[in-house]
């Protein structure tokens, strides 16, 4: 048989005698050089054009014939199992789905979509594409690993039906010769007909008929543009880009993409890739018998990434997970009964959950949402693993930041509106939840009412960059992109993914122990050989005393009940257990997610078009009661675990151990401004709060927390921003502020000599009133004169007068025979007063 891919092209030797510049000696050197290489270089040559050859020979009878291929039998496919190995999850064994069609009934547009984007000089090679080839080779080279394929149609079709998918010299060898056997036995149009009815469209779909009945419930012969495209662009990776998958907005562009190339090739009109693209997809709803669909296909991608697809789709693997399908089965009931009430009641009808074993990292439950097959909310996208913004359930992580940076429980932040300045160089003003100030509070308070104020001076104070490390330690990979990141990242201004979030608060619950998520067990081939088996992974990425700091503020129910009160969704009733939830702006997402030291549970709420829910949708109401029950069941007849307290810490810094500065109460004259004495009249006493008062800055330097006090604090940009409500607060509660000092010496104004003299002239003592009315004469002076007299009736004021009087009648119509006193009392301006009495007879 002839060897089409070896020529070899003999050149003669360029003669050195017409290199007119080059020296004699260097001439004569490269002569006898080539003369003494030649001998070699033609040995090395022919030895290598016989290896060639007889590889080619070896490998060729090794093969099956084009005919042997046709008839060939197919193979088994995956099936995925819960941790048991008793309940399948999802099986296509014995199922493959393939039915025959003739390439004349397919459009023209459905075949040049497949060419165009699969191998656009199909009518052009002999079976191997070598542009592409020599392409894939290349980026192979360059990149360091076997990236590129560079198959031409019919080495796509040659693999998938008698290769493996594995990238060696020696399969794409054997791929090149069928290649070629079969373009020279079968003529174009055959080979594409045989391709269109073999290649995978994923799961148990062979084939463009198979393929077109499943997705879109029609013929291929009915197909769309639109529709043909989509299954062209489908079949670089059916999992991934699986129509019941996560990446149906990136199948639909690839899609479009190839209506574009199709254009620019000639095999489409620009009005007809117009129209085309313009089609809304409608996808047959999923009728495979499956379980946990969000998990299964999660495992899927996976194993689609690791092994190819075809290999997971052909090769009989057996894969073991993580699932605990009870487990799972109560957590979708009560996702579901949940998700209905919470669309009646606050217009959110989706929900996300997912339940890890903190001591591993294995999945134990994952729900994507409220119903896969529920089309009208999305429901084949697996929510655990779409980006959301996290609201406060992000605090803990920034406040475990803080920790580990030096700050504390009891470090006391204000809690007052401020405007910030962002890392844009904008103004940033947040806000709390309940829209109120509650003044100093410490760290604790702060974390445990999920306030806002606090927790944007927290992230300030720690450093985004150093929250960010954090993040990637604890597993998080949606927050990359540092430069899109401000201070509203604290209160979840970053996306992240439910299984992530809740992976990295599993660190907390395993006291700063890092596991990776694993939701495999073990697989096997369809021998039992063992492919891969779980071990266990762990990694320190936090002190624990770090990790114990959270988790004392999360566990403490009655520090959270001034803002969710005593009664809430955060607890449960037999043991203790940490919780956060978080809301975001608007309300379009709803979180809670909370451990014990052994299991960790996440859920997320909301609409899958991010809508906005009903106002006051948050997570303590709509989220908190999904992972309350869930976790009930998690830990339901498991061994009652407690948290390990942190231990306290004293930092003799005040400001870092809970004081905002030694406080004294001073009373003080309101006339002299000095220390009131037991002459100060009441009228005249104030109490004030002998303290300085400052924010946090004032005292620490945010990158040394424990060190020096700052000298100069208005360096820091912040400083003066988050000074200033302060001190307004400071002076509404009456503490001496800007360095004010207590006064020492005592007061020289209410003192004896300053006290008014008094005289009652009339009537003396004991004497006998006849009349209704007591006349009275009295004479008074003071050192600052006389302000005020009060006048007295068996001690019931009668009369005051304001000003000197002598003379003064009181009415005595109302009392009864009897004796009586008269009191009077003399004020001069600031109260230095002076009262005597006396008794009279009433006697009418």
């Amino acid at each position: 048989m002839p060897i089409p891919f070896l020529k070899i092209k003999s050149s003669t030797p360029r003669n050195s005698q017409t290199i007119k510049t080059a020296p004699r000696k260097l001439s004569f050197n490269r002569s006898f050089l080539f003369k003494k290489l030649l001998p070699i270089i033609t040995s090395i040559i022919v030895i290598g054009f016989f290896l060639v050859i007889a590889l080619f020979f070896y490998l060729n009878s090794q093969l099956p014939s084009p005919e042997g291929v046709i008839n060939r039998q197919t193979s088994n496919s995956t099936t995925i199992y819960d941790k048991t190995g008793k309940i399948v999850l999802y099986s296509v064994h014995g199922g493959i789905k393939r039915i025959p069609i003739k390439l004349t009934d397919l459009p023209d547009y459905v075949k040049w979509a497949s060419i165009t984007i699969e191998d656009k000089n199909f009518y052009q090679h002999q079976g191997i594409d070598l542009k592409g080839t020599l392409r894939a080779i290349v980026v192979d080279i360059i990149s360091g690993n076997k990236a590129q394929g560079g198959s031409s149609i019919t080495q796509q079709f040659i693999k998938n039906a008698v290769l493996t998918s594995d990238k060696s010299f020696i399969r794409k060898f054997k791929e090149w010769i069928l290649a070629y056997q079969f373009e020279k036995k079968f003529n174009k149009e055959q080979i594409l007909e045989m391709y269109f009815n073999e290649i995978p469209y994923g799961s148990v779909v062979y084939g463009v008929e198979a393929a077109a009945q499943t997705f879109f419930n029609k013929s291929a012969k009915d197909l769309t543009v639109l529709e043909g495209a989509t299954l062209a662009a489908l079949v670089q990776r059916p999992t991934y880009f699986s129509p019941y998958g996560n990446n149906r907005e990136e199948l639909i562009n690839r899609a479009k993409y190839i209506i574009d190339q199709m254009v620019i090739n000639g095999h489409l009109t620009k009005t007809d890739a117009t129209q085309a693209k313009k089609q809304v997809l409608k996808f047959k709803p999923r009728e495979e018998n499956i379980l946990a669909p969000h998990f299964v296909i999660y495992i899927k991608e996976l194993l689609a990434k690791k092994y190819g697809e075809n290999f997971i789709e052909q090769e009989g693997l057996k894969v073991y997970t993580t699932l605990d399908w009870d487990l799972q089965q109560k957590a979708e009931k009560i996702l579901a009964e949940q998700v209905a009430k919470n669309t009646k009641d606050w217009q959110a009808s989706n929900a996300s959950l997912v339940a890890l074993d903190a001591k591993t990292g294995q999945i134990l439950a994952m729900v994507g949402s409220a119903d896969y097959f529920n089309e009208k909310i999305d429901g084949q996208v697996n929510v655990a693993l779409k980006p959301r913004q996290p609201g406060s359930s992000f605090k803990p992580i920034v406040y475990t930041a803080a920790f580990k940076k030096g700050y504390t429980l009891n470090t006391v932040l204000f809690d007052l509106v401020t405007k910030f300045l962002n890392t844009d160089g904008q103004d940033y003003t947040p806000h709390n939840y309940d829209g109120k100030e509650h003044g100093p509070v410490t760290i604790k308070q702060a974390l445990a009412g999920s306030l806002n104020i606090p927790a944007v001076k927290t992230i300030y104070l720690t450093g985004i960059d150093n929250v960010l490390n954090l993040a990637d330690e604890l597993g998080y990979t949606t927050l990359k992109d540092r430069s899109r990141f401000g201070l509203s990242l604290v209160l979840g201004g970053g996306e992240v993914t439910l299984l992530e979030h809740t992976q990295a608060f599993s660190v907390l619950a395993q006291e700063g122990l890092f596991h990776p998520t694993a939701p495999i067990l073990k697989i096997t081939d369809k021998q039992g050989r063992v492919l891969e088996e779980y071990q266990k992974i762990e990694k320190s990425v936090l002190d624990p005393e770090i990790a114990r700091q959270t988790t004392d503020i999360l566990a403490d129910n009655s520090a959270r009940a001034y803002i969710f009160g005593e009664k809430n969704y955060l607890t449960l009733a037999d043991r203790p257990v940490a919780a956060k939830t978080g809301t975001t702006n608007n309300f379009r997402d709803a979180w809670t997610i909370g451990y014990t030291p052994s299991y960790v549970v996440g859920v997320w709420v909301g609409n899958s078009d991010n809508q906005e829910m009903k106002a006051g949708a948050d997570g303590s109401k709509i989220a908190a009661p999904i992972w309350q029950k869930t976790m009930t069941e998690l830990v339901k007849n498991t061994t009652i675990e407690p948290f390990t307290s942190s231990t306290p810490i004293i930092t003799n810094k005040p400001v870092l151990d809970g004081q905002i500065g030694v406080s004294e109460i001073v009373k003080i004259d309101k006339a002299s401004k000095k220390l009131a004495t037991e002459l100060t009249p009441v009228s005249f006493i104030e109490e004030k709060k002998y303290q300085e008062v400052h924010d946090i800055l004032y005292y620490v330097n945010k990158d040394d927390p424990r060190g020096a006090q700052p000298s100069n604090p208005t360096d820091d940009p912040q400083y003066l921003r988050w000074e200033e409500p302060v001190q307004n607060w400071a002076n509404q509660q009456n503490y001496l502020t800007n360095g004010e000092q207590s006064p020492t010496q005592l007061d020289d104004l209410h003192t004896l000599a300053n006290q008014p003299s008094l005289e009652i002239i009339n009537p003396t003592s004991n004497s006998t009133i006849k009349d209704d009315y007591l006349n009275i004469q009295l004479n008074t002076s003071a050192p600052r004169g006389i302000y005020r007299l009060e006048f007295y009736l068996d001690n019931t004021l009668v009369k005051t007068y304001n000003g000197l009087i002598n003379n003064q009648q009181l009415n005595l119509t109302n009392l009864v025979n009897n004796f009586h006193t008269l009191k009077i009392k003399s004020f001069d301006d600031i109260d230095n007063s002076k009262e005597v009495s006396v008794d009279f007879n009433l006697l009418r």
